[in-house]
């Protein structure tokens, strides 16, 4: 039984390592489906996946490996810079670098002029993965040049790009923590793919590996005594106040509560928990067993991906249970097979700390009612406030779902509806992101467009109704403000606070 194999290899900069490498797989019948390699990004690494037997792939690799060619780990490395005093003799250079040579070290720069300012100096910058063979090579140097150490790096921290993968493989490692080769390795190679993918449409792969570093790095620094949030309350009936809570990256959270109840409409990313909690205590929202109700829009991980952490289970469409299930956020769209979306959903959930709930409620299938497009699931209760959940037509995420209370005017858009204007400059930013990284966050973008045109014709249709009792209907849209519309544009209602842990 023949299946598809994905593996790196790790050869010489040289002529023919590319067809040596090919010409072991195909002496075992293997069929190269994808290969990547841009010596601008490193000069050594190749990807490959290929189908084959499993007997035959065991042979490949067993074959590659036995000429230093499999790479089966991404250790950290240490860097070390420094100048040596080379005499003018023939021969200097080739008996220094003998010495670097059996080392083990990989050269990543190299300088020397003599008729520059130095004439006798030679300035190296060396790579090597155990950090014992440093100090034996500088005490072999030492004993033999003057030396002059520029720069000494035990933690990887100033690889050079000739091991541009260690290098990047390091720096996931200070995101999430130290992690087995085989699961960097294969993330690696999914950071590939999706470099590949974006380079064929014209994309930088530089900007790619950034964007990826820059999406974890951003979470991880507005947590703790860096978090944040812009809130809005809005007492939306005689006895429901309405909270927004607009997080320093991804999806807004929603709150509903008499008081003695409480509903919760999304979850905010995993890696908040804790934050979330304590800024919730300070609007006396604190105590994770008042949450009576947890309502998940969608199956994305800054909508729920907090959702593990709170003893009740979770409200939602089979579809976002299935994607949570496939790890896949275009499951059950026409873009379930692009590899973006499926290294994207990887990425975020690994770099959020995704912890999904595990006690899901699905809704029940849609029967003949609807209102505007949108079929409706059923409907939902707190205090005097009913909400009727709507099926969206899966533009944004397939079993994406939008609440609405048509009386008292309030609208849940989930990501389908987001007033882009209030957001602030840092999270259109962070935003941005992940448009770079999928091309767009709309698995369908044309489902999208109609979904987001009868949502707003709804809140017009809204509004109307709701003039007699001088009331709005209140858009509550995935991301950014609770907003109204004014002459057709989103504009944020009411006051909005920020609350951060030196100011709470």
């Amino acid at each position: 039984m023949v299946k598809k194999f994905g593996f790196i290899a790790h050869m010489p900069d040289e002529p023919g390592s590319l067809e040596r490498a090919a010409g072991i797989i195909k002496k075992y019948e293997g069929n190269i489906n994808r290969i990547q390699y841009d010596r601008r990004i490193d000069p050594c690494t190749v990807f490959y996946e290929v189908t084959a037997s499993l007997d035959s792939y065991a042979r490949i690799t067993s074959d590659l490996a036995s000429i230093g060619y499999l790479q089966t780990s991404l250790n950290p490395q240490s860097f070390l810079k420094f100048s040596v005093h080379l005499p003018h003799t023939a021969g200097s250079l080739s008996r220094f670098l003998k010495y670097t040579t059996d080392s083990g070290a990989n050269i990543g720069f190299i300088d020397f002029d003599d008729a520059g300012r130095h004439p006798d100096r030679l300035t190296v910058s060396l790579n090597l993965e155990d950090p014992a063979s440093v100090e034996q090579l500088l005490d072999k140097l030492k004993s033999r040049y003057q030396l002059e150490i520029l720069e000494y790096d035990t933690m990887g921290k100033h690889l050079d790009d000739t091991i541009f993968y260690v290098r990047f493989a390091q720096e996931i490692r200070e995101l999430i923590g130290e992690s087995e080769n085989t699961f960097l390795l294969s993330f690696l190679a999914d950071t590939n793919h999706i470099a590949q993918e974006l380079m064929n449409r014209g994309n930088n792969p530089r900007q790619v590996f950034d964007s990826v570093l820059l999406t974890g790095r951003t979470m991880r620094a507005t947590t703790g005594v860096n978090f944040y949030a812009d809130i809005q309350q809005i007492p939306v009936t005689d006895k429901v106040t309405l909270f927004c809570f607009q997080m320093p990256c991804g999806g807004s959270i929603y709150i509903l509560t008499t008081g003695k109840e409480t509903m919760m409409i999304d979850t905010g990313y995993g890696i908040y928990h804790k934050d979330v909690m304590r800024m919730l205590s300070q609007y006396g929202l604190g105590d994770e067993r008042r949450f009576g109700q947890l309502i998940i829009s969608h199956a994305d991980a800054d909508h729920c991906g907090a959702g593990g952490f709170f003893p009740t289970g979770a409200l939602m469409h089979t579809g976002t249970m299935d994607i949570i299930k496939t790890n896949n956020r275009a499951y059950g769209s026409r873009s379930e097979h692009s590899v973006l979306e499926a290294f994207y959903t990887k990425m975020i959930n690994l770099f959020s700390q995704f912890s999904p709930s595990k006690d899901i409620t699905c809704l029940p299938p849609a029967g003949t009612a609807t209102r505007s497009i949108f079929p409706i699931l059923g409907a939902v209760r707190i205090g005097d406030l009913e909400l009727e959940v709507l099926e969206g037509l899966g533009g944004h995420t397939f079993g994406q779902i939008y609440l609405y209370a048509r009386s008292d005017g309030l609208l849940f858009t989930a990501d389908a509806v987001i007033n882009f204007s209030s957001l602030t400059p840092e999270r259109a930013a962070y935003n941005s992101l992940a448009d770079f990284l999928v091309t767009s966050v709309n698995v369908d973008s044309d489902l999208a467009r109609k979904e987001r045109r009868a949502l707003l014709e709804l809140a017009v249709e809204t509004d109307q109704n709701l003039a007699p009792r001088k009331k709005r209907c209140w858009i509550c849209g995935g991301h950014g403000a609770v907003s109204v519309l004014e002459n057709g544009k989103l504009v944020p209602f009411g006051e909005i606070t920020r609350y951060s842990v030196t100011n709470p």
